[in-house]
């Protein structure tokens, strides 16, 4: 699959299709689809229980995919792609969260696929690092879904700290990745390791049709603290 700045980004999830509506000239980078949306969510696709098909070896992502019953939110969401795609893939409630001059492309975009969602996602407003909005998304979550969301080196810090704050100890954040500032890529994971214990998820596990030579999908989790 190549990457379009087509107006509309059509996505299949399972036997539903999302159909996403970009503005490329918008001021605001949140108004456009990021390929490491797509990656991610064709990853989780693939590896879903209910399209994974291999009976002879066994999936080693059923554990982790494993989106029944489980609460998520979505840092810059921007168009909504990730998350709207993971809760067709299971979870039972996600909330899409951005700043406030993204929320009219988000609403826009949820409304327009509201119809294959069969209802309408939860949205918040978050400035990461806010304690006051972090507070009101009423942590913690089974999955942090995050993607395309390091490109900025003083936005790094709060980040992580949603990331860390928003997480259940026995949750895990699923990070779509592309080095979009050598300063904010340096600091980013500099500070990461520091908090999560880092999984890289093999090249060739992605999805074939949405694996970008220069895109991964990471899973962080938690590390223990000592007592």
């Amino acid at each position: 699959m190549k990457f379009t700045d087509s107006p509309v980004i059509d996505v299949s999830v399972l036997d539903a299709r999302l159909s996403l509506h970009q503005d490329n000239g918008s001021m605001h980078v949140g108004t456009s689809v990021w390929p490491c949306c797509l990656v991610l969510l064709k990853f989780a696709e693939r590896w879903h229980p209910l399209k994974y098909s291999d009976g002879e070896t066994p999936n080693p992502y059923a554990q982790l995919l494993d989106f029944s019953n489980k609460r998520g939110v979505e840092l810059g969401t921007g168009c909504g792609g990730a998350a709207m795609g993971l809760y067709l893939l299971g979870l039972r409630e996600v909330i899409l969260t951005d700043i406030a001059p993204v929320m009219p492309a988000l609403k826009h975009n949820l409304k327009r696929n509201k119809q294959a969602l069969n209802k309408t996602l939860k949205t918040a407003q978050f400035y990461w690092g806010n304690e006051e909005q972090m507070k009101l998304l009423k942590p913690p979550f089974d999955f942090v879904i995050a993607a395309d969301v390091v490109y900025l080196e003083e936005t790094v810090a709060p980040l992580i700290e949603s990331m860390e704050g928003l997480v259940a100890d026995d949750g895990v954040v699923l990070l779509g990745y592309q080095l979009r500032s050598p300063e904010a890529h340096k600091l980013f994971w500099e500070m990461c390791v520091e908090v999560f214990e880092v999984e890289k998820i093999p090249h060739e596990h992605l999805h074939p049709e949405y694996a970008y030579e220069e895109t991964d999908v990471y899973v962080f989790r938690k590390k223990k603290k000592n007592s």
